[in-house]
């Protein structure tokens, strides 16, 4: 578990070299979800190392227990909060440099209200209570259509046409950001990704799962896109200096069209078992071009070959999973 997080929060000379030429303060919030620990870490560590000073501000509810400590003991400010309070999101210390991270996805069905709620009625709130700041959001490629699997995937300029209810208020997030952005002088970034994976969570431990205990593999969904989280966090912080008005629009996945016929094969190589799977693959799916990511922050330092390794070996020991489905497989947006 140690050699994980410390791999996941290992900063590289790039995002050093961009994090010292940040002014101010970062401030993560959303910091106790699947991203939010390890990218609070790697940014720690980055900061660290460019010797600017600046804190690293981490706030959530932290449900998990022991993590705000572990956080405040590795050098973060953390703020134990619920933002979604008034008196709580306007008692958060001013920034020059804020991460959103919060959104709500699954469980979406039947508590649509709470879902909207999170994803696009606070961003509202959090873009006024920062206005002036630079702001990085995290978004979803579910805002954009599913698309022909030989077309490459969608790039930034593709009309969105998010399909269910997780997906529209995804995009409602988009725009309610890009709105207060505009009369709030807030330089904007908005990060469309998909899916980030690591050990402990994702589309491959989705899958190494299955095929570990003979349970169907549904490939209608016949192929996805998939990121290392340690190149996703960095990217997401680099994105800082990218951000403007009208705001910078980022597709933030791998460089590989991913087969889940072939990765689920390969990962049942590894782990001694026969993949079982039923359906057929449609002719399209959801996609995302990530070309642009790729030109201007280089490619993953992770390679999908690595990816299938590191995650059949983790799932094969029986270690800690997080017990969070990705739902990949969905086509009609219902989580």
């Amino acid at each position: 578990m140690a050699e994980l997080e410390e791999r996941l929060s290992r900063p590289r000379d790039v995002l050093v070299d961009d994090l010292r030429k940040l002014d101010g303060d970062l401030l993560v919030l959303g910091a106790g979800g699947k991203l939010g620990p390890s990218l609070v870490r790697l940014a720690l560590r980055g900061v660290a190392a460019a010797g600017t000073g600046a804190r690293v501000i981490a706030v959530s509810r932290f449900s998990e227990p022991g993590l705000a400590d572990a956080l405040r003991g590795e050098g973060a400010d953390v703020v134990e909060a619920d933002i979604t309070d008034d008196a709580a999101l306007a008692a958060l210390p001013q920034a020059a440099n804020v991460v959103f991270l919060v959104g709500s996805k699954f469980g979406t069905s039947g508590r649509e209200h709470a879902t909207w709620a999170t994803n696009t009625y606070l961003p509202g709130r959090v873009a006024q209570r920062f206005a002036g700041a630079r702001l990085v959001a995290l978004s979803t490629g579910n805002v954009y259509p599913l698309v022909p699997v030989a077309s490459g995937g969608c790039v930034e300029q593709t009309p969105v046409a998010p399909v269910g209810e997780y997906a529209m208020s995804c995009l409602g997030r988009e725009r309610v950001f890009t709105h207060f952005a505009q009369h709030g002088d807030t330089a904007l970034a908005l990060i469309r990704l998909n899916y980030a994976v690591e050990m402990r969570y994702g589309v491959l431990v989705d899958l190494a799962r299955a095929v570990l205990s003979g349970e169907p593999i549904d490939v209608t969904m016949g192929h996805a896109n998939i990121v290392w989280q340690g190149y996703a966090n960095e990217v997401t912080l680099r994105a800082l200096h990218h951000a403007a008005t009208p705001p910078f629009v980022l597709n933030l996945t791998g460089p590989e069209l991913v087969s889940v016929r072939q990765v689920a094969a390969a990962l049942g190589e590894r782990l001694g078992r026969e993949p079982i799977f039923t359906g057929t693959e449609a002719p399209t799916a959801l996609l995302s071009n990530a070309a642009l990511c790729h030109r201007l922050f280089g490619y993953p330092d992770t390679s999908l070959g690595e990816l299938v390794e590191l995650t059949a070996g983790w799932v094969a020991d029986g270690l800690p999973l997080l017990g969070k489905p990705t739902g990949f497989q969905r086509r009609d947006g219902k989580f």
